[in-house]
C-alpha cells in the first residue's frame, strides 16, 4: 500500500507541477492583456479627482485635465499642469509644466517645464527647460536649459545650455555651452563653448572656445584650442594638440604636441627694436609668438607691435641650421597718432634665420628679410624694407 502511494505521489507531482506553471502562465498573459486593454477616457481635476481610478491596469486613450495620473497612455494627454504615466506612452503626452513617464515612450512629449522618462524615448521630446531620458533617446530633443540621457543618444539634441550623454552619441548636438558624452561620439557637434567626448569622436566638432576628445579624434576639429589624445583628421584652431599621434594636419598659431619644445628667444633689429617671443618648435616645423618695442624710434612717444611667425628649419651642418618663416605683425602707434603717425598698422613679413647651437638650451641666431607695412584702412603700403635682426634662443631644443 505504501509502495503504491509513493508511485502515486512521484507520478503526481510533475502532473501539478506542470498545471501550476501553465496558470501561472496563463494569469501572467491576462495580466499584460488587462494592462493594454484600453479603459476610456480619463477626464482629471487633481491626482484623485478624475473618471479613471488611479490604480488602473489599463490604457488611456484620452486623457484631459488639470493633473493627471495614469498606468497607460496610448492616445492623447492634455494637462494644464502635469501628467504623470506609470509604464508607457504611445501617443502625444501635452502639460503647461511637467510629463513623468514610468517607462518609455513613443511619440511626442511637449512641457513647459520638464519631460523625464524613465527608460527610453523614441520620438521627439520638447520641453523649455530640462529633458531627462534614463536610458536611451532615438529621435529629437529640444531643452531650453538642459538634455539628459543616461545611456544612448541616437538623433538630434538641441539644448539651449547643455547636452549630456552618459554614453554614446550618434547624431547632431547643438548647445549654447556644452556637449558632453562619456563615450563615444559620432556625428557632428556644436557648441557655444565646450564639446566633450570621454571616448573616441567621430566626424566634426566646432566649439567657440574648446574640443577635447579622450579617446581617437576622426574628422574636424574646429575651436581656439582642440585637444586629442590621438587624431586621424584635422585640427583647426589657435592651439591645437594631441598626445600620442597624428594622422593629419594641424592649422593653428600653435601645434602641440608632448615632444614640442617652448623656447625662450630675446633680440633685436631694425623693424620693432627689443623683441621677447615664445618659439614652439616641433622636429622640422615651428611657430613664434611674441611682442616688440618700440615699433617708431627711442626718441618718439611709446610704440609697439604683437606678432606671430610659422616656419620650417633644415639642419646644414653639425649644430647649423637654416629655417625661413612667414609672419603678421600687428603694430600700434598709441599717443604717436596725434603727431602724425597712422593709430595702427599691419606687417607682412618674410624670413631667412641662421642658427648655430652652442648647447643643448643656448643658440645664437640672426635674421634677414623683407617686410611691408600697410595700413588697415585702405589697399596701400605705409612703408616697406629690409629686416634685420639677432638674438639668442634659451631652452632646450
Amino acid at each position: 500500500m505504501k509502495k503504491l502511494i509513493l508511485i502515486f505521489i512521484g507520478l503526481f507531482l510533475p502532473l501539478a507541477g506542470t498545471i501550476f506553471s501553465q496558470t501561472i502562465q496563463v494569469r501572467s498573459v491576462e495580466q499584460k492583456v488587462n494592462q493594454k486593454k484600453p479603459v476610456g477616457i480619463d477626464l482629471s481635476l487633481w491626482r484623485k479627482i478624475s473618471t479613471q481610478p488611479n490604480d488602473s491596469i489599463g490604457s488611456t486613450c484620452l486623457n484631459v485635465g488639470v493633473f493627471s495620473t495614469m498606468n497607460n497612455l496610448a492616445g492623447v494627454g492634455l494637462n494644464v499642469l502635469g501628467s504623470v504615466v506609470q509604464h508607457d506612452v504611445r501617443g502625444i503626452q501635452i502639460a503647461g509644466l511637467w510629463n513623468l513617464t514610468g517607462q518609455s515612450i513613443r511619440g511626442v512629449q511637449l512641457a513647459g517645464i520638464t519631460n523625464v522618462n524613465g527608460d527610453n524615448l523614441a520620438g521627439v521630446s520638447v520641453s523649455g527647460l530640462v529633458g531627462i531620458n534614463g536610458n536611451r533617446t532615438r529621435g529629437i530633443q529640444i531643452s531650453g536649459l538642459v538634455n539628459i540621457n543616461g545611456d544612448e543618444n541616437d538623433g538630434c539634441s538641441i539644448g539651449g545650455l547643455m547636452n549630456l550623454s552618459g554614453n554614446q552619441t550618434r547624431g547632431a548636438q547643438f548647445s549654447g555651452m556644452s556637449n558632453i558624452t562619456g563615450l563615444n561620439f559620432e556625428g557632428a557637434a556644436v557648441a557655444g563653448l565646450l564639446n566633450v567626448a570621454g571616448g573616441d569622436a567621430t566626424g566634426v566638432q566646432f566649439s567657440g572656445l574648446s574640443n577635447i576628445t579622450v579617446g581617437c579624434m576622426r574628422g574636424v576639429q574646429m575651436a581656439p584650442v582642440n585637444i586629442a589624445v590621438r587624431a586621424k583628421g584635422v585640427q583647426i584652431g589657435l592651439f591645437n594638440y594631441y598626445k600620442e599621434r597624428l594622422d593629419g594636419i594641424q592649422l593653428g598659431l600653435v601645434n602641440a604636441n608632448p615632444n614640442t619644445r617652448v623656447q625662450l628667444m630675446l633680440y633685436g633689429g631694425n623693424s620693432a627694436k627689443l623683441n621677447v617671443a615664445a618659439r614652439f618648435k616641433n622636429h622640422l616645423f615651428y611657430t613664434v609668438l611674441g611682442t616688440g618695442m618700440p615699433y617708431l624710434k627711442f626718441s618718439n612717444k611709446f610704440s609697439g607691435s604683437l606678432f606671430y611667425r610659422a616656419g620650417l628649419e633644415l639642419p646644414v651642418y653639425k649644430r647649423l641650421y637654416v629655417s625661413g618663416d612667414l609672419g603678421f605683425q600687428h603694430i600700434e602707434t598709441f599717443k604717436n597718432k596725434n603727431v602724425g603717425y597712422p593709430a595702427r598698422l599691419y606687417s607682412l613679413q618674410g624670413r631667412v634665420n641662421l642658427e648655430y647651437r652652442f648647447t643643448d638650451r643656448v643658440g645664437l641666431f640672426v635674421t634677414g628679410g623683407y617686410g611691408w607695412d600697410r595700413y588697415y584702412t585702405r589697399n596701400a603700403n605705409y612703408d616697406k624694407g629690409i629686416l634685420m635682426e639677432g638674438g639668442i634662443v634659451l631652452f632646450k631644443y
